[in-house]
């Protein structure tokens, strides 16, 4: 069964997505895990509501870590309804196998069951994420790769299922039918379905079915990091042609994008990406790859002008650069009001361009992230000190540094902030602590060193 588009989901299911994602932004874990399970029982093929709520579950774990001993009596049952489910009613034995999960979203067993209902509910998308985020954890675990593996390729994502083959085979290096499946993989990585076939069924060596030369070099090709040119040219033909075979399947549009921006064919990479996103409107990260792409353009053409010697058309890139940098925010900001982390760095720029009254706004709303609570609150400060409101920043200055334990650099920028607002302020002694902290921890922070050595010597 196919992703569920925002457009296919019911109004029911947007809303109690919408306030999960708010109680996520908010730290409120519990409340989000509640709005998105609901969200997920109403519309079970919405990966993206799945994903927020494995985040949910994993903030929660890392805020307090489960009892082993809780977690193992409360899920006997459930995974004796789960399997009990699985045969006749698996859309409900996905609900139960969810709530394995809200027990741990980390135990390895718990994820196992779930993405066995996942798959066969018709999901194996869903399956596939919650093995991978699994796996961030347990990068070693046998089963799980070998159920990554039987997934990627029921998937057709075959460089994936090759990578978890060859970890598994250097795990087991002695394992026959683990070695047989890492090289039918690597097979299946170059070949059509008919040349796996025959590979598979005759256990010959896998360039002996290559169709040619070209074919028998394409697993080197997609390994390198960097590309050369012939190997560019034949990855964007190759992905022009899935494109044209499956016109739907938009991560073919993500890759030749990329391609297309390694060979340092801008337009043609904008005008990929942005057909991906008449296809799947309301994408963020489709949104998120062509804001990336348009910016590398530009970046490309100052650096064309400047080793023209033509500064003048430098500077003219670097000033529409920086209004398309504005304009595109804005734009996506109003586009997906619920990403904090877009009105963060919408809040950054507009700041940049002294347009402080907008920017407070977004940094007001920024806040609420978890993520980027501390810089939201110290980008609110320096808003309220270039409006003269020492006082407003002073207070936002003081409730960031009360939220950071160690004193990494983000802390001695806002201790050296809060120092600088006190002298200005006319008070030599608490600007003195402020500096004494970030002195004792770093003597080469800034100027802080002379600053304490003139307060010292006043």
């Amino acid at each position: 069964m196919p992703e569920a588009s925002v457009e296919a989901v019911s109004k029911q299911g947007r809303d109690l997505y919408n306030r999960g994602f708010a109680a996520l932004e908010r730290a409120n874990y519990d409340y989000a895990i509640n709005m998105l399970s609901s969200c997920l029982e109403l519309e079970p093929s919405w990966l993206q509501a799945r994903k927020y709520l494995r985040a949910a579950e994993i903030q929660k774990r890392k805020d307090k870590k489960p009892n082993p001993v809780w977690v193992n009596a409360k899920s006997i049952p459930i995974m004796a309804k789960v399997r009990a489910m699985q045969k006749n009613k698996v859309d409900k034995a996905l609900v139960a196998a969810e709530k394995l999960l809200q027990l741990d979203p980390l135990n390895t067993q718990f994820v196992l069951i779930f993405a066995d209902t996942a798959n066969l509910a018709g999901f194996p998308e869903a399956a596939l994420h919650s093995l991978e985020v699994v796996k961030e954890h347990s990068p070693d675990d046998k089963k799980l790769l070998k159920k990554l593996s039987d997934l990627y390729l029921i998937t057709e994502n075959t460089p994936a299922a090759r990578d978890c083959l060859a970890r598994l085979h250097e795990l087991n290096p002695t394992d026959a039918e683990i070695a047989k499946e890492y090289k039918n993989a690597l097979a299946l990585t170059s070949m059509n379905k008919d040349g796996w076939k025959e590979a598979s069924e005759e256990d010959g060596s896998y360039r002996d079915v290559m169709k040619s030369t070209d074919e028998a070099t394409k697993i080197e090709q997609e390994a390198k990091s960097v590309k050369s040119g012939k190997d560019l040219e034949n990855l964007i033909a190759e992905t022009q042609a899935k494109i044209e075979a499956e016109p739907e399947n938009i991560n073919f549009y993500r890759a030749l994008g990329r391609y297309y921006v390694q060979a340092q064919m801008f337009e043609e990479a904008d005008d990929i990406l942005a057909a991906a996103l008449e296809k799947n409107p309301g994408d963020p990260e489709l949104d998120q790859q062509l804001s990336n792409i348009r910016k590398q353009w530009f970046d490309y053409e100052i650096a064309r002008h400047r080793e023209a010697g033509d500064e003048d058309g430098a500077i003219q890139q670097e000033q529409e650069k920086t209004q398309f940098i504005l304009d595109d925010l804005s734009s996506r900001v109003e586009r997906y009001p619920n990403d904090l982390r877009l009105k963060y760095e919408y809040g950054v720029v507009l700041y940049e361009n002294e347009t402080i009254n907008e920017a407070i706004k977004q940094f007001q709303a920024s806040q609420r992230s978890p993520k980027n609570r501390t810089m939201s609150l110290l980008y609110l400060a320096r808003c309220f000190r270039s409006k003269g409101q020492y006082d407003l920043a002073s207070r936002e200055l003081e409730n960031a540094a009360k939220e950071l334990v160690l004193m990494d650099n983000t802390k001695k920028e806002i201790l050296y902030e809060l120092g600088s607002l006190a002298e200005a302020a006319g008070d030599a002694e608490k600007a003195m602590n402020y500096y004494k902290d970030v002195y004792q921890a770093d003597i080469g922070f800034k100027d802080v060193a002379e600053k304490v050595e003139q307060l010292y010597s006043s």
